[in-house]
Parts: C-alpha cells; sequence; structure tokens
C-alpha cells in the first residue's frame, strides 16, 4: 500500500511544471506538514518519490505521510522564497526545520513607523514599530528578491530624505518622496500593494495594477498606464538569462536600460580593450557577457595590423571595424550594447567606425579609468556614478573583464617575442 502511494505521487511529481514555485505537501487530514521552495519544480518535488533513492530518517518519516502535493508557480526563485517564508510562518508545518536563533538569519524590514517607509534587509529584529517578515534561510537570494519589488515597488531606501530626487526615482525606482510632496496617498498605496505581495496575495495585487492600468488609459494618462503596465510585466514575467543553470541578478540591467535610455534590455554587452607598451606587440581584446554574466565562449583577441606606433584611437577603429565587419559578412547577431575602455575619444574613435559600416543604431559608451565616468554619444559631459552603485560597479566588471583578457594576450606575445 505504501509502495502504490509513492508510485501514486511520483507520476503526479511528474506532471508538474518545470517553471520556479513553492511545494506544499499535504497529510490525510489535509494539513500542511512541509513547504518548500525550487527553481524547478518537478525536478525538485520528484527528487522526494524517486524508487530507491536513499533519504535520512526525517525525510523518510515525512514521505510516508504525504497524501496530496499542491504547488504555487512563480516567476523566479527569489519570489518563491517569499512565499515559502510566509506559507511556512502561517502554517507552521511540522516537519520544516525551525529557523531558532533568528539573529543569524537575515528579516526584511518595512518602516510603517516612518511618514514615507522603506523595505531593507537587516538581521536584527526588535520592538521598534516596523513590520518584520521572515527569517529567510537564504541571504543571497532574498537580496536579489529585494531588488526585484524596489521596481515593482518604488519606495525610498535612503535613511534620510534629501531635497532633490536622487539617481533611483529618475530610474523609477524610487517614487521621489523629497521633491514630490503631493505623493503622499500614492506612496501609501504603493506600501499597501507591497504587503500583499510579501503576504503572497499575488493575483490581488496583479488585479489591481489591471484595474489601475484600464483607468489611467481611459483618462489618456498614457505614461501611468505604462508604468502600470511594466509592473504587471515584471511581477508575471520572468526573464530568462541563463548561465550554467544561474537566474539573473535581478534590477542591474534594468537600470542600465534606464540610466542609458535603451530601446531593449541589453542582455548581451560586447566590451573592447587595447593593451600595448610603447607601441610593441599592441594587442584588442573583446569579451562578451550574457544577462550579466561572462560568456567566455563569446570573447575574442585581435593582433592589431594596420596601426604603427602609439595611437589607441585608430587601434580600438581597427579592432571595432574588424568585429563587426565579420559579424555584418557572416549574418551574425549584434549585442545590445557595446562599451569601450577609455575616455570620450575613444568612443568617438569607436562610433566613427560604426557609422562608416552602417551600424550608427547601435548603443555604445565608454569608461574612463581615472574617475569611472560613463561617456555616451548623446552628450558632451560624463555620466558621474557613485562609487559603489550597482551600475557602475556592474559596467566596471564588464570592463576590468576586458582589460584582464587584453593584457594576458599581450603579456603572452611580449613573452614569445622576449624567446625569439
Amino acid at each position: 500500500m505504501k509502495n502504490d502511494m509513492i508510485k501514486d505521487l511520483y507520476e503526479k511529481a511528474k506532471n508538474l511544471s518545470e517553471s520556479p514555485g513553492v511545494y506544499k505537501f499535504l497529510d490525510e487530514k489535509g494539513s500542511i506538514i512541509y513547504v518548500g521552495k525550487a527553481k524547478r519544480l518537478r525536478r525538485r518535488v520528484v527528487s522526494y518519490f524517486q524508487p530507491g533513492r536513499a533519504h535520512d530518517a526525517r525525510i523518510e518519516r515525512m514521505i510516508s505521510d504525504i497524501r496530496h502535493i499542491e504547488t504555487i508557480q512563480v516567476t523566479s526563485e527569489a519570489e518563491a522564497l517569499i512565499f515559502e517564508a510566509g506559507l511556512i510562518k502561517d502554517h507552521t508545518p511540522k516537519y520544516n526545520i525551525d529557523l531558532k536563533d533568528d539573529k543569524s538569519y537575515p528579516f526584511l524590514k518595512l518602516t510603517v513607523n516612518e511618514g514615507y517607509p522603506r523595505l531593507f534587509v537587516t538581521r536584527r529584529k526588535v520592538a521598534d514599530g516596523a513590520e518584520y517578515y521572515g527569517p529567510y534561510a537564504d541571504a543571497g537570494l532574498l537580496k536579489e528578491a529585494v531588488i526585484f519589488m524596489k521596481k515593482v515597488f518604488p519606495l525610498r531606501t535612503c535613511r534620510k530624505m534629501g531635497k532633490k530626487l536622487c539617481l533611483e526615482a529618475h530610474i523609477g525606482q524610487c517614487l521621489g518622496p523629497c521633491a514630490n510632496k503631493g505623493i503622499k496617498n500614492e506612496y501609501a498605496k504603493t506600501v499597501a500593494r507591497l504587503k500583499a505581495f510579501l503576504e503572497g496575495k499575488k493575483d490581488v495585487l496583479m488585479e489591481l495594477l489591471q484595474k489601475d492600468m484600464k483607468k489611467f488609459s481611459s483618462a489618456r494618462d498614457y505614461e501611468k498606464a505604462m508604468l502600470c503596465k511594466s509592473r504587471i510585466e515584471a511581477l508575471s514575467t520572468l526573464q530568462k538569462f541563463h548561465d550554467g543553470g544561474k537566474y539573473p541578478l535581478f534590477g542591474e540591467l534594468e537600470e542600465l536600460k534606464a540610466v542609458l535610455g535603451l530601446a531593449v534590455l541589453p542582455n548581451v554587452i560586447e566590451c573592447f580593450d587595447i593593451s600595448n607598451i610603447s607601441g610593441t606587440n599592441p594587442v584588442g581584446s573583446m569579451v562578451s557577457f550574457i544577462g550579466g554574466k561572462a560568456n567566455k565562449a563569446g570573447y575574442r583577441k585581435f593582433k592589431i595590423r594596420n596601426v604603427q606606433g602609439i595611437d589607441d584611437y585608430s587601434m580600438i577603429r581597427e579592432v571595432v571595424k574588424r568585429r563587426y565587419s565579420r559579424i555584418l559578412a557572416e549574418s551574425g547577431k549584434l549585442p545590445n550594447l557595446v562599451i569601450i575602455d577609455g575616455g570620450k575619444g575613444h568612443l568617438s574613435a569607436a562610433k566613427k567606425e560604426l557609422d562608416d559600416l552602417g551600424l550608427g543604431t547601435l548603443p555604445i559608451i565608454s569608461i574612463a579609468k581615472e574617475f569611472n565616468h560613463i561617456y555616451t554619444t548623446g552628450s558632451d559631459q560624463p555620466l558621474r556614478l557613485s562609487p559603489g552603485a550597482r551600475l557602475l560597479l556592474l559596467i566596471q566588471r564588464v570592463r576590468d573583464e576586458a582589460h584582464r583578457f587584453a593584457i594576458t594576450f599581450h603579456r603572452k606575445l611580449r613573452s614569445k617575442s622576449f624567446l625569439e
């Protein structure tokens, strides 16, 4: 009888979705006895019931009590983390391991005791009038969840409000109460919807956003209608960027798209650098990033062929021309964004080459080494990002990898020349 029951559960598990989600195991009385989260529901749940698979004594006891399986599909593992914690708190399933030492695990803190509440991660739970959610066992996923929630629920993050709008307000990740004094009601509504999301009421939230979008569209307030639409999409669609099975860093690429005013998300980024010493053995490098992660199969290296002496601008033009001439000749795919390691002059040189190739609409920026200023083709003044800002760290990460790859290739050629 027991084996037949496990076989039946195994067959049911094989029909589950491979999407991220939360699974609930119920006993014969219909009580929830265990709640878990999964990056791929089918793979995780099937693992409990596979014939011949060994489990420890606690899991074996739990499996013998399971009669039913229920699941909730979500858009990401980070979102599943939020649902899992809420269900465990509401139902206290007997087979879930309690997080007894709350100080060891992070919480989400919503400062409802402030005029304009903030949401952030903390490891201290104190009686200060704020609302706490958790604790959560996976700190890394929790940080991803917070980045994701900032896009949908744009609350402030500053400890002390200033008098001017910050970068987060300009890119739509804060309602800007510091400068927009007439948004108290809208801010309170956003807080209420965030609480609904944290409590697992996603369907209710989607209905509210749909109603808002229709209302703003009818009133011809298309900007607010588009904001609602983007938030609905963020809740219902998972950007499918994969790197070895890992999920994306929610927010980095969206911020880059917003700050640079790009038409599409910069999922594929290519970055160029030049390396030479006194003009000897000059080389160029190109690294590829997909979904914010290094794509080493897409790296390319170039020996400079047509430039004599020290002329970084001409070298940049040569490698850019060789790279994209070949892509055009082979009908290959272009990146969503090109980054050049250098200043305004390097950017202008690369942009001139793209224009000559008929690729003038391909987005391109540069990052200067000295102050990490970001140069764009649409302004003479650089974009100055705060040190430590996630957006700057992403661009630096790509630039530094291109520099490392160029230096490695240059040293290899220099060593070969020395031996000869």
